[in-house]
């Protein structure tokens, strides 16, 4: 859940401006203050306070785990100039939910992580059924880069696992795109567990992952650059096919 934050009227008056953009819930002045926000927290909310980021920092301070679990926090100011992605900026997608809100407000992110100023390398990871038709598949990866605001050509490969390599609906559909097509084996894939959004037990006892769409896009990324990668779109799927989209960032060294 999306839920903002506010302390005051004129918080509230700009919460009030997001609350339907951002499909978000209001807290005013939530009481007892710590306990109900750092609830919010542990259960997984993102977050978008406005207020002093002082006070958010000793509040969330008890509860913070780290950036592979802590969900997106922002501050913005009262008047609405300037928001601050202040908890799991590339993880929990801090960052580009700032942009998102900037762009609302016509603020200003303040994006204080260096690999933001560098250009990231996205992948793309679709799994499907035996035959699923080349069609299916352009659809879901078409309507898949729209959703994470992405043009095709800024995806440098298409993967999926190795018990793929043969599917020709995937075959054709990179040759299609003019895009590499990538296989990975189920041992390869396996460290990518803990960054998934979430674990199937039936497809870890199909095909040895729990996940073949995000695990083959982070597994992709993270080979491109040796970064830890990211998922920028949960997999997505249809009845027959899934998609993912993963990126990782270069070093200063790999991007200038």
């Amino acid at each position: 859940m999306n839920r903002i934050i506010a302390l005051t009227e004129a918080g509230l008056k700009l919460a009030q401006r997001l609350e339907r953009a951002l499909d978000a819930e209001i807290s005013y002045k939530p009481q007892p203050f710590a306990d109900r926000v750092q609830r919010y927290f542990r259960d997984g909310d993102r977050l978008l306070f406005i207020c002093a980021t002082g006070i958010v920092v000793r509040t969330l301070a008890p509860v913070i785990a780290d950036k592979y679990q802590d969900p997106a926090v922002l501050v913005l100011d009262e008047q609405g100039h300037f928001v601050v992605p202040l908890l799991s900026g590339h993880e929990g997608g801090a960052n580009h939910w700032a942009a998102e809100v900037a762009g609302i407000l016509e603020a200003q992110a303040v994006i204080t992580t260096a690999k933001p100023y560098l250009r990231p390398k996205y992948t793309v990871g679709m799994g499907c059924e035996r035959h699923c038709p080349e069609a299916e598949l352009e659809k879901l990866l078409l309507a898949c880069l729209d959703q994470a605001g992405l043009e095709l050509s800024q995806i440098e490969c298409i993967t999926s696992i190795d018990v793929k390599a043969d599917e020709v609906g995937l075959i054709s559909l990179a040759e299609k795109l003019n895009k590499p097509y990538q296989t990975y084996s189920a041992e390869t894939l396996g460290p990518m567990k803990p960054l998934l959004s979430t674990c199937s037990d039936y497809i870890f006892k199909t095909v040895g992952v729990y996940g073949v769409a995000e695990s083959a896009a982070l597994y992709a990324a993270q080979q491109l650059t040796g970064d830890v990668p990211e998922l920028v779109l949960n997999k997505q799927k249809t009845p027959k096919a899934t998609c993912a989209i993963a990126r990782s960032y270069p070093t200063a060294e790999q991007g200038a």
